[in-house]
């Protein structure tokens, strides 16, 4: 057999065991995703709105039978992954996880949503719709599913972290999505960002960064910075933030290197100058995602600082 047609053969034998390893991952993780959604008991699948023949859905996570009330507060879970990847199952990673268990035992609903990401022509201007049309979903129906219409937030984290700030600070005329819920107005009472991006008009937070590709930008905007400036700065949390924003607690790693603590450390100088609410717990030997060893605090420390910020803020702290 000569040369190139080893190599070839190589080649597709190498190619055929990353698509299989691939494959088993996404299994594995289907798998874990499903074991830990059985372990809880109150909850349901629900879409929220259907566009171009897409379902988007949601999945609603309820306290026990012996706490929950005709109305509870309730957060409102925007998932990562780039603004192009991930899905509503990103709630279970371990940085939100602990914070999940504990609202949904202490009385809090929770929903975690699928959005469209950025594919297709889809922008993530788009993604902020949706987020905005799933909470306005859930106002319009809150006797239905027990909601409070008042107490309620909104969290997530990377891309998710930066969509939660923009869908709870961009207004709702700019954000019109689903014509039957564009009526509804949104007023969250607090905004738990995790590692999220915060300006996509600042040149500073884009060394080190993954804004050094010039394709993060085509990914959220559909078009260079350049050619969408407008576009840009609607989607720029310090841009939205005023006095009379909703409190909001950043966390992130000090060492992380996809979306570099500058991003908070810049939302919390803007807040300043603003005078708006806003907190930033600093994880230390934490990367993205809060990932590193000996990170302090501790993961579980972490999800419960964003606990007691949330329940303190929704005025269910005991």
């Amino acid at each position: 057999m000569d040369k190139k047609k080893l190599n070839k053969k190589y080649t597709l034998f190498i190619l055929f065991m990353t698509l299989l390893c691939c494959q088993s991952n996404v299994l594995g993780q289907s798998k874990k995703n499903q074991a830990i959604l059985d372990s809880f008991k109150n909850k349901e699948r629900v879409v929220y709105k259907t566009i171009n023949g897409v379902e988007l859905d949601m999945i609603i996570f309820y306290p026990d039978d012996s706490i929950i009330k005709s109305e509870n507060p309730w957060m409102l879970h925007v998932h990562g992954g780039g603004w192009a990847g991930g899905d509503k199952y990103k709630v279970f990673r371990k940085s939100f996880f602990g914070t999940l268990k504990s609202l949904v035992n202490k009385g809090v609903v929770c929903a975690t949503i699928e959005y469209r990401r950025t594919r297709g022509g889809s922008t993530a201007y788009e993604a902020v719709i949706d987020a905005k049309d799933a909470a306005r979903f859930l106002l319009k129906n809150a006797e239905k599913f027990k909601l409070d219409k008042v107490k309620y937030g909104i969290w997530g984290g990377s891309a998710g972290g930066h969509l939660s700030l923009v869908t709870a600070l961009g207004k709702d005329l700019d954000f019109l999505g689903d014509k039957e819920l564009s009526n509804i107005s949104l007023k969250f009472k607090c905004i738990a960002s995790y590692f999220p991006a915060t300006s996509l008009i600042n040149p500073d937070l884009v060394p080190g960064s993954l804004f050094e590709k010039q394709q993060s930008y085509t990914r959220i905007l559909g078009d260079s910075l350049r050619n969408k400036p407008k576009l840009a700065r609607l989607l720029s949390p310090t841009e939205l933030l005023n006095k009379n924003s909703p409190p909001i607690l950043l966390l992130h790693g000090e060492d992380d290197k996809v979306l570099p603590i500058i991003n908070s450390t810049y939302m919390i100088e803007v807040a300043k100058q603003k005078n708006a609410d806003v907190e930033l717990l600093i994880i230390k030997n934490a990367g993205h995602s809060f990932n590193g060893a000996n990170i302090s605090p501790s993961m579980e420390e972490l999800n419960e600082y964003a606990t007691n910020f949330i329940l303190s803020h929704l005025n269910e702290i005991k």
